[in-house]
This record gives structure tokens, C-alpha cells and sequence, in this order.
């Protein structure tokens, strides 16, 4: 049974962030703006990552 909540942590958030995440990757890159560019990244990272952050209370 789904734990309320877990479908937005497990499927939702990552593919938002996931999605900013690339857009400010290739508008940093092509602006040369680094600022951009670390957001981006940080964003793709902490997407690939927050369902291993937010569902393990909900594993065991």
C-alpha cells in the first residue's frame, strides 16, 4: 500500500527538478554564466538523489 505523499517524493519532484535542472545547464552553458551552469547541476544531482532521501523512512 502507497504511504500518502510518497508518489509526489518518488515521481513528481525528481522529474521537476530533473527538468530545471537541464534547462539551467544548457542556459548556463551557453551564456558562460557559471552561476547557471552549478545550479543546473545541483539540481540534476538533488533530483537523481531525493527519492533515496525522502522515502527511507518509508522502507523500513
Amino acid at each position: 500500500m502507497a504511504v500518502g505523499g510518497s508518489l509526489i517524493f518518488s515521481h513528481i519532484l525528481p522529474v521537476i527538478f530533473g527538468f530545471f535542472g537541464i534547462i539551467f545547464l544548457i542556459s548556463g552553458v551557453m551564456d558562460n554564466n557559471r552561476y547557471k551552469s552549478i545550479l543546473g547541476a545541483f539540481l540534476f544531482i538533488f533530483a537523481a538523489v531525493t527519492p533515496f532521501i525522502f522515502l527511507r523512512p518509508f522502507v523500513l
